[in-house]
């Protein structure tokens, strides 16, 4: 090797140890991924969502979502070994000191605590969020009417009181109340929806009991994923494409795997994209399998003309 050449391969061994260090200090942490967890809140086991993954070199970030709420960042998720810890100020939670989670790894599993905004100490459980098939080659199987036009054979309200209504042939939500859920459950499907919504009413309908569509008044905003048609706290949609309240709308939904594809009122606004995770409000967090449609009842009035599934085999 002549003296010219040596500061070419000074820099070439500098580049190849930086290389080596940066890929030793990002080796994949168990912990790194998506997680289904289970919280027993308030006398209930509450679906949740944990994603955690590297920042830079040595830095793990994270997103949450609890029983409601969108998705919320964790800035710093500090790991040491088999444990972990984070803390996310609060959102919709009653006033108090952030939420503080500590966890332990074990084998595949998750499991830890949470110190609510009053102090109170949650227990959690979670395991690693399934990896969903994609089927490239769907076949749409028989339409299925999920409203009649007549009555609310098919579905069921989740608490006792339910303002839910037929009339002349709508499905109709007067104000805030119950959830309305789907007696059958599907894994991949064609949704068709027709709507509409007085003015600053807001509503969803979640895909399999865990994906919120929104559905809001929210014409003529810039489009957002808390917004109409966006997954909330996921999925932004590429335009707003609502009309304003009190006029008819229209989505066709397509959900195969975690992969979702939304026209509203004609326009495709989210094309094949993955949804992370559960959203606020989710019904269980077993993403691995089939789940009912839920229409959100529990925020304000709605009204349903159509509303037609069909499975895609």
């Amino acid at each position: 090797m002549t003296f010219k050449s040596r500061p070419s391969y000074f820099v070439f061994l500098v580049t190849l140890l930086f290389f080596l260090s940066n890929l030793n200090a990002q080796e994949h942490h168990t912990l790194e991924g998506r997680w289904d967890l289970e919280m027993e809140f308030e006398g209930k086991t509450e679906p949740s969502w944990l994603e955690v993954r590297h920042s830079g070199r040595a830095t793990y970030v994270g997103r949450f979502v609890f029983a409601f709420g969108s998705a919320r960042p964790i800035a710093e998720v500090k790991i040491e070994d088999n444990t972990f810890s984070f803390s996310i100020p609060r959102q919709w939670e009653p006033k108090g000191q952030d939420m503080i989670f500590k966890g332990e790894i074990i084998a595949d599993q998750l499991n830890g605590t949470m110190i609510y905004t009053d102090g109170t100490t949650v227990n959690w459980s979670g395991t690693k969020a399934p990896e969903l098939a994609f089927n490239n080659n769907p076949i749409l199987a028989k339409p299925i009417h999920l409203f009649n036009g007549k009555d609310l054979q098919g579905w069921y309200a989740d608490r006792d009181e339910n303002q839910w209504v037929v009339k002349k042939g709508i499905l109709t939500s007067t104000k805030s109340g119950a959830n309305l859920i789907s007696n059958q459950k599907f894994k991949d499907f064609k949704l068709v929806a027709e709507f509409r919504f007085p003015k600053g009413s807001n509503s969803g309908i979640y895909l399999r009991g865990r994906y919120e569509v929104q559905i809001a008044d929210n014409y003529g905003l810039p489009p957002s994923d808390i917004y109409f048609g966006g997954v909330y706290g996921f999925l932004e949609p590429n335009i707003n494409a609502a009309k304003p309240a009190g006029e008819w709308q229209k989505y066709e939904i397509t959900l195969i795997g975690n992969r979702v594809t939304i026209v509203a009122n004609g326009k495709t606004i989210i094309s094949d994209q993955t949804i992370p995770g559960i959203t606020g409000g989710a019904l269980d967090s077993k993403e691995g399998e089939a789940g009912s449609i839920m229409i959100q009842g529990d925020h304000g009035p709605v009204e349903f003309r159509s509303f037609v599934i069909t499975p895609i085999k």
